[in-house]
């Protein structure tokens, strides 16, 4: 076999490497996405095997989940100049590498670093996975094969605590996390050979070109933003990081004004300066920035809380936090039957199923002794899953209803970045509430137990009011286009959701 070019079929016709080549884009993006949940569970493992310090276990998700929501505008316009498939393979390749130099670290600084080149490299792969799949497949199969996407992002969010907790416990060669990292290579290298064999190349435009100054800009203002709530309470808030802050909003301005110059020069840009100019856009990037940001640091203060306040071995952990992601998965499945129906009445139900599973959960921890009974967290969790199952197709579909549909495609590329975005915030605010808390418990002499069992309960108000604010802010959506049988115009075929 040789790659061959790839050249539109003929009418009636469909490439013959379309199901193969499809399965090589699920296995990737199945291996990205398992790769999140999977070090929630390895945290502990992690900070005790390393030495870390509270910020530096920080960082191992932040970093991650930062560089990929950098990455992604980026690359999906780079995939457009140089060719899909191409990017796609290179991602691939990519996050194979880092995925050894993560499971080899000798130490926590390597670790985070490599986990940068890994979240970048996710994000080189990740939007060219439907791209390729849109142009191989003709549009009376592409339903079924999108059906595809939402089921491996399902079993990834299952798998993930189940597969991580076992890999973990198994020790095998001796090792403790890092079989979790190095269990990508085998996978990566089948997928990278056999991608290049079969899935059907798509040539770029090389005419095309990217914005380099407003990349800089976005990317300089989320990081000096997101970097000082991660270390600001290592160094005591100093002056600096108040300083960095602000610089971050002032890019974050100057990024909107260099658009808005581009724009009317003509220009390539970023993020469409007609998504930043339409409110009902904006409006709805900031409530799935709020949405998206309960989510990361949840885990990994459950995570924390269980193995390294209670003894939990990873697998139990895993298996404690499962409830979630089995909730996700059910209403992952009954929403797709609603379609574009009833979207803000999800969508609220989303926010108020999140708010009341997470604060029973609070609660249930708040009153804990020495032990825990993990078979009181299933109740809470599987409620708070099926929340998010709920929340996030609705919330999506809602924002995008409201776009043109020339921009459909910018705007959810825009949305799963401002997505990420949230998730590095939530970790870094959620972070600082929780190992805040257990500093100062431990320093007033409290046991160990009730030191980490007060850090996450009072971690997890941060949860509760972030879908509490999801839920208040519902009724500001405007009404109207929630009849429809299908997903909505621009509504992403599939979102990742990420636990």
């Amino acid at each position: 076999m040789s790659p061959t070019a790839y050249a539109p079929p003929a009418p009636n016709t469909a490439d013959p490497r379309r199901w193969p080549a499809l399965f090589i884009l699920l296995i990737a993006n199945f291996m990205n996405l398992i790769d999140v949940t999977i070090v929630n569970v390895a945290l502990p493992s992690m900070r005790e095997g390393l030495g870390a310090t509270d910020s530096q276990i920080e960082w191992v998700v932040a970093a991650y989940v930062l560089a990929f929501a950098l990455g992604l505008l980026p690359f999906g316009r780079l995939g457009d100049i140089v060719g899909r498939t191409t990017l796609f393979l290179w991602g691939v390749a990519g996050f194979t590498i880092a995925s050894a130099l993560c499971g080899l670290s000798p130490n926590i600084e390597f670790l985070i670093v490599a986990r940068v080149i890994q979240g970048l490299a996710g994000a080189m792969m990740t939007p060219q996975v439907l791209a390729i799949a849109t142009v191989t497949f003709p549009p009376h199969e592409r339903g079924q094969a999108f059906s595809l996407f939402g089921l491996s992002a399902g079993l990834a969010s299952v798998c993930g605590p189940i597969v991580g907790g076992l890999l973990i416990s198994a020790q095998l060669f001796g090792l403790d996390w890092q079989p979790i990292f190095l269990v990508n290579i085998p996978v990566g290298i089948a997928a990278v050979v056999a991608g290049y064999f079969l899935i059907p190349r798509l040539p770029g435009h090389s005419a095309l070109k990217n914005d380099y100054v407003g990349i800089a800009l976005f990317g300089a203002g989320i990081v000096m933003v997101v970097f000082p709530i991660v270390e600001g309470r290592a160094y005591e808030w100093p002056l600096w990081c108040f300083a960095m802050i602000v610089a971050g909003v002032a890019s974050l301005i100057g990024f909107v004004l260099w658009t808005r110059a581009r724009a009317k020069a003509g220009l390539p840009q970023l993020l469409n300066f007609d998504l930043i100019a339409n409110r009902d856009f904006m409006f709805g990037a900031f409530v799935i920035t709020v949405f998206a940001s309960g989510i990361p640091g949840m885990f990994m203060v459950i995570s924390i809380l269980l193995q390294s306040g209670f003894g939990f071995s990873p697998l139990e952990s895993g298996l404690t936090n499962t409830p979630f992601s089995v909730g996700v998965l059910l209403a992952s499945f009954i929403a797709g039957r609603f379609g574009s129906r009833y979207l803000r009445g999800r969508l609220a139900a989303s926010g108020a199923l999140l708010a009341g599973g997470i604060g029973a959960l609070h609660f249930i921890i708040a009153s804990t002794g020495d032990t825990i009974d993990h078979w009181s967290f299933l109740p809470p969790l599987l409620l708070a899953g099926i929340g998010l199952g709920l929340g996030f197709s609705s919330l999506f579909q809602l924002v995008l209803r409201n776009v043109p549909h020339r921009d459909a495609g910018a705007g959810s590329g825009a949305l799963q970045a401002f997505q990420q975005v949230g998730g590095a915030l939530g970790v870094a605010l959620v972070g600082e509430m929780f190992f805040g808390t257990l500093s100062s418990g431990f320093a007033a002499g409290n046991a160990p137990h009730a030191a980490f069992a007060d850090a996450a309960s009072f971690a997890l108000w941060y949860q509760v009011g972030s879908f509490l604010l999801v839920l208040l802010l519902v009724p500001f959506f405007k009404k109207g286009g929630e009849q429809g049988q299908g997903q909505g115009r621009g509504a992403p075929a599939h979102v990742a959701i990420e636990v």
